[in-house]
């Protein structure tokens, strides 16, 4: 394939003197992500709301910086190596187009016949392909060139699209990109996620239940009395079920709003005085503490003591725990992300996305970055263009992404 050897032909090191050869070798990885483009553009990338939108809430580079922090801790308290760790959760969100998870809807319409797009698989691309630092002999992108293990720890859906489990839309790898996958995955059990990616998700979702809920208080979008009244969580709770935990029955996440609201976390109103901001950020910081602390109590319960390292064991996530995520994240999505001006937003978003797309198609020679008419150029096929095509408004900032639209489309 042209990569370096080390750490290619094993998962984990039994020598001291290879061990501290693979810690170096992570810590590079982690290096070559923190000074990547890709992470750089996330500064401009919609989180929940857009940049600019206000000075306080996250964008998609603070969200994967503060994923980073929580699951560099939470791994290394369970053994894993924290560089491994912190790459993942660095990495995670760098295949996110414009306008997050609604510029990545749009994108999958645009490419429903040549495969799809997902961010996932798009983050593969980018570490494997796209993100330039080192050239295959042939001339031919390599990424990143990171190791074996920081590739599958940052992959949160070790499969392609066709090989979904359980009907999944969620997916890791285009077909395109499917021999780098196999060959960072050998000897890994099919769709089994080790457990330094499954420390890096349950970090995400950690860090934006909490701190969307933190931002949309924070940004008056939800006064926090509202987690308390019995009507006006009832859709909260269905959008609970339906959208982020429908295995979960309705007594489950009812309970889980009750333990919620108990725990004295959450303040009883929010006035926007620095009193008020304290006891906001004590609520982020108490919760986090919850659902790192739950999960690492559980899996030491499990597997005991020592390193837990890539497929000797799986994070062990208790159902209450799932379930208080599950009703923070819904609480963002029904007062943030369903409002009629929202949804009014989200539409304008999906047409600047298409419209995008239509404006590279037209003169690609003239609109394409460099590196990528390059890729347009030797593109064998109208699927590969179209896929070059696709890598570009997916690599767009925001705010980029609406200056062109203004400019080229009006």
């Amino acid at each position: 394939m042209g990569y370096e050897a080390r750490d290619r032909e094993r998962w984990v090191a039994e020598d001291p003197a290879q061990k501290r050869a693979d810690r170096d070798d992570f810590a590079r990885d982690r290096a070559r992500v923190v000074h990547s483009a890709a992470l750089r553009r996330l500064a401009a990338k919609t989180q929940v709301l857009g940049p600019g939108h206000d000075d306080f809430v996250r964008n998609r580079l603070t969200h994967s910086l503060e994923v980073a922090q929580i699951g560099r801790e939470s791994g290394a308290a369970l053994g894993c190596d924290a560089d491994l760790v912190d790459t993942a959760c660095l990495a995670h969100d760098l295949g996110h187009p414009p306008f997050g998870h609604n510029g990545e809807a749009a994108l999958d319409e645009i490419a429903a016949d040549i495969g799809g797009f997902e961010g996932n698989a798009q983050t593969l691309r980018i570490l494997t392909r796209l993100e330039a630092k080192r050239s295959h002999a042939d001339g031919r992108p390599a990424g990143l060139n990171l190791t074996r293990a920081s590739l599958d720890a940052a992959t949160k859906y070790p499969w392609p699209r066709d090989e979904a489990p359980g009907g999944s839309r969620k997916f890791g790898v285009y077909a395109s990109d499917r021999a780098v996958f196999d060959w960072f995955r050998a000897g890994a059990p099919p769709r089994a996620r080790c457990i330094e990616a499954q420390v890096m998700d349950w970090s995400d979702d950690v860090a934006y239940s909490v701190h969307d809920v933190e931002d949309a208080i924070a940004s008056s979008w939800v006064d926090p009395r509202v987690l308390r009244s019995d009507v006006d969580m009832v859709p909260v709770l269905d959008a609970a079920a339906r959208t982020y935990a429908p295995d979960l029955t309705p007594d489950v996440l009812a309970g889980a709003l009750e333990r919620l609201v108990a725990s004295g976390a959450i303040p009883p109103a929010y006035d926007g005085s620095h009193r008020a901001l304290a006891a906001l950020k004590d609520m982020t910081s108490r919760l986090i503490g919850h659902f790192v602390r739950v999960a690492e109590d559980a899996t030491r319960a499990r597997y005991g003591p020592g390193a837990l390292t890539r497929f000797v064991a799986d994070l062990v996530v208790p159902e209450h725990a799932r379930a208080e995520c599950a009703v923070l994240k819904a609480v963002a999505y029904h007062f943030v992300m369903t409002t009629d001006e929202r949804v009014a937003v989200l539409s304008r978003q999906r047409e600047v996305v298409h419209g995008l797309f239509d404006a590279y198609a037209a003169q690609p020679e003239s609109r394409l970055d460099g590196d990528l008419r390059a890729d347009f150029r030797v593109a064998g096929s109208d699927a590969q263009r179209r896929r070059v095509l696709v890598d570009q408004v997916a690599a767009l900032t925001d705010v980029r992404a609406l200056a062109l639209h203004r400019e080229w489309v009006g």
